[in-house]
């Protein structure tokens, strides 16, 4: 299974359940494929420029084959297809030298297809002559190459078109002209194409969902295996064919057999057309929570690395066409007990108002999920930009603020009584302050005090809903406010659109400090006073850690990430980190997760979390800031050579010869380095 960064999973078809995590590739993972001559191995290639050879049965590397590339780039958008000779060798690690050009002027997207024409190429030693299968040039005709898979024993290729038609072609082995004929179910593109080890049927996939098997030799018979969750993007087979898989466009695959039934399914982080609400963690099952497939809320494990479920939350059947206005959630926010869970959706028509749904939802112990209590049609006249519960034990209570100058507390109507079925929701009071649009609101951590930002102004009312006090700072409209916690409960923070990021003693109301950095987001640890400031520049986010309280910050990281952070939480750890290094121990009660444009939280492993970011990669950028030495001094134990002895079973070991001068060669400091 491919991961969008730098490694790839194996997965029992059976329980579901990651085997291996195989770690070693630099960039990204672009292929995989089992070894042809030893089925428990798998190769691997990589943006990274190699090919690594892998046991993945005990997820061991077994060989590194560098600057063996399967695509050679030649100019930007065309590459080469070449035929990699991969040596015989006892050493891990053996360049491939030998390379020769299969077929040149290849676009990325596919080896072998060029929009409208498909390109079948001999290989060396075998009798097949290079020909070219043209799929027409009528005007107006979608049918454009989308994908290809050869017949396992006859001379027959199928491709894909853009028209959702089905083309097999024959005899292009031959000397007389090749011919075909066409299938036709799917109403969009043809996404993949496989066919049966014996040949005896074709699998095709596409938007609908649908897997449809064809019957290679009745070609007007046909069996479906319908709702399968998202787009079909890619099908594989098992070798003996008792097992078909299906990978879709929500990151989730899919393990059939004999496109009967599914047997298993693996999903990752649901990936959907976006992220329109904040990443939220439940309290209740620590899951992270944010926007999964179309109309609902996935809770997603951090800790499992596994989808728990998905909550439905707009309630109606999502038709997959584009054009149509379908409602999306685009808020959501959970209580400090996770009793509750509020959402709100939105669908703007074209010549219509904003029409908009504010739900609150009641946990509900027997069936271990949220159900409906609530549904206030139109809560605002505008969009809402933001809500948040209050954390006060004394009541249940709903903020929410729009574009349409308001706020508004809604309040539970029976405290005492959360889990009856007749408690109920009601607006308990409207809010504005001068005609001014909210920008965004929050409570401090015992509940006793609200902030909401007024374009420029810091409003600060009390439970009872006295305007208590406003704050003012540089020009700029608020874009985030947050309370400091536990012993730094008196600060008040708050980023603006001009470049400020300010700091208030409530104390005394006045403006303890503030500084001039473009934060695009701040989020603030509730399991300590940390607070976490993301900062755009260059075309990059840096990272700040601090407490509100002290002038220095505890962690910074320049060019963490590349484009701009634009979720962000905090997630407590199962347990504590009682031994971390110090400039570390900010992660030690809890764990930073973030996502920018560039990059995906999808497939299985949560996107990129900081611990891998920060304690990972650029723990060794740091080290070698500030530690000169710590580059080239290294703990014996991190050496290939150690690691192969200890991790590698002695079945595949190499030499002890090779070993051993492996390991000396490991010890030694180079010349220039000790210069």
């Amino acid at each position: 299974i491919h991961n969008v960064i730098e490694n790839f999973k194996v997965y029992s078809s059976s329980s579901e359940e990651c085997v291996h995590d195989l770690q070693g590739h630099t960039d990204l993972v672009s292929g995989i494929v089992r070894n042809p001559s030893n089925h428990l191995q798998v190769y691997s290639c990589s943006a990274d420029g190699t090919v690594r050879l892998w046991d993945f049965t005990d997820g061991i590397l077994i060989k590194v084959q560098p600057h063996s590339l399967m695509w050679r780039r030649v100019i930007s958008d065309l590459f080469q297809l070449v035929a990699v000779h991969l040596p015989l060798s006892g050493d891990q690690e053996v360049e491939a030298r030998e390379l020769s050009a299969v077929l040149c002027d290849v676009s990325p997207s596919g080896a072998a297809s060029f929009g409208r024409k498909v390109c079948v190429v001999g290989l060396p030693g075998t009798s097949v002559s290079n020909k070219s299968l043209a799929s027409g040039n009528k005007k107006g005709a979608k049918n454009a190459f989308t994908c290809v898979s050869c017949h396992p024993k006859e001379d027959c290729i199928a491709t894909g078109h853009e028209d959702g038609k089905i083309r097999l072609w024959r005899n292009f082995n031959q000397k007389k002209e090749y011919t075909y004929s066409t299938l036709h179910w799917h109403h969009g593109a043809v996404n993949t194409l496989q066919f049966t080890p014996e040949g005896t049927n074709l699998l095709s996939g596409g938007i609908e969902s649908v897997l449809v098997q064809w019957h290679y030799t009745q070609e007007n018979q046909k069996d479906f295996l319908p709702r399968l969750g998202g787009a079909i993007t890619h099908i594989a087979v098992s070798p003996d064919g008792s097992l078909f898989c299906t990978s879709h466009s929500d990151n989730k695959i899919t393990i059939i057999q004999s496109c009967v039934k599914v047997s298993a399914i693996i999903q990752g982080l649901v990936k959907g057309e976006g992220v329109r609400t904040d990443l939220t963690i439940d309290p209740r099952s620590k899951a992270l929570v944010l926007n999964g497939k179309p109309g609902h809320l996935q809770f997603y494990s951090l800790h499992r690395d596994k989808l728990l479920y998905n909550l439905d939350i707009v309630q109606q059947e999502y038709i997959h066409e584009e054009g149509l206005d379908q409602f999306e959630v685009v808020k959501a926010a959970f209580d400090t007990r996770g009793d509750w869970l509020a959402t709100v959706e939105e669908r703007t028509q074209k010549g219509s108002e904003l029409e908009i749904n504010l739900k609150l939802w009641v946990y509900d112990e027997q069936t271990q999920s949220f159900m409906l209590n609530t549904t206030v049609i139109a809560p605002h006249e505008d969009q809402i930009t933001a809500m948040c519960f209050s954390p006060s034990p004394e009541t249940t209570m709903l903020v929410t603020i729009s574009f349409d100058g308001h706020f508004k507390a809604w309040l539970l109507a029976d405290h005492s009584d959360t889990k009856a079925e007749g408690a109920s929701w009601s607006c308990d009071f409207v809010g504005g302050y001068h005609h001014l649009k909210p920008g965004c609101c929050c409570f401090s951590a015992d509940g006793s005090l609200l902030a909401v930002g007024f374009q420029e102004v810091v409003t600060v009312w009390s439970p009872s809903w006295e305007l208590l006090t406003t704050l003012s700072q540089p020009p700029g409209a608020i874009r985030d406010l947050c309370f400091g916690r536990l012993s730094c409960s008196k600060y008040l923070l708050g980023t603006s659109t001009k470049n400020q990021l300010c700091c208030w003693n409530l104390l005394t109301c006045s403006l303890e400090w503030s500084t001039p950095v473009d934060v695009s987001l701040l989020q603030a640890d509730p399991l300590s006073e940390n607070m976490a400031a993301f900062c755009s520049q260059s075309g990059c986010s840096d990272l700040f850690v601090f407490k509100p309280g002290e002038p220095r910050p505890l962690y910074s990281q320049k060019a963490l990430c590349t484009g701009k952070v634009q979720r962000a939480v905090f997630a407590p750890r199962d347990q504590m980190l009682e031994s971390c290094e110090e400039h570390a121990q900010w992660l030690n009660r809890s764990q930073l997760y973030f996502f920018t444009q560039h990059m995906l939280m999808v497939d299985d492993s949560v996107a990129v979390t900081p611990f891998y970011l920060l304690l990972g990669k650029h723990r060794q950028h740091q080290e070698a800031l500030t530690n000169p030495m710590a580059e080239r001094i290294q703990l014996p134990q991190g050496s290939i050579a150690i690691k192969e002895l200890l991790y590698t079973p002695a079945h595949v070991l190499p030499s002890a010869s090779f070993l051993c001068s492996m390991f000396v060669r490991s010890l030694l400091i180079s010349s220039s380095s000790a210069r």
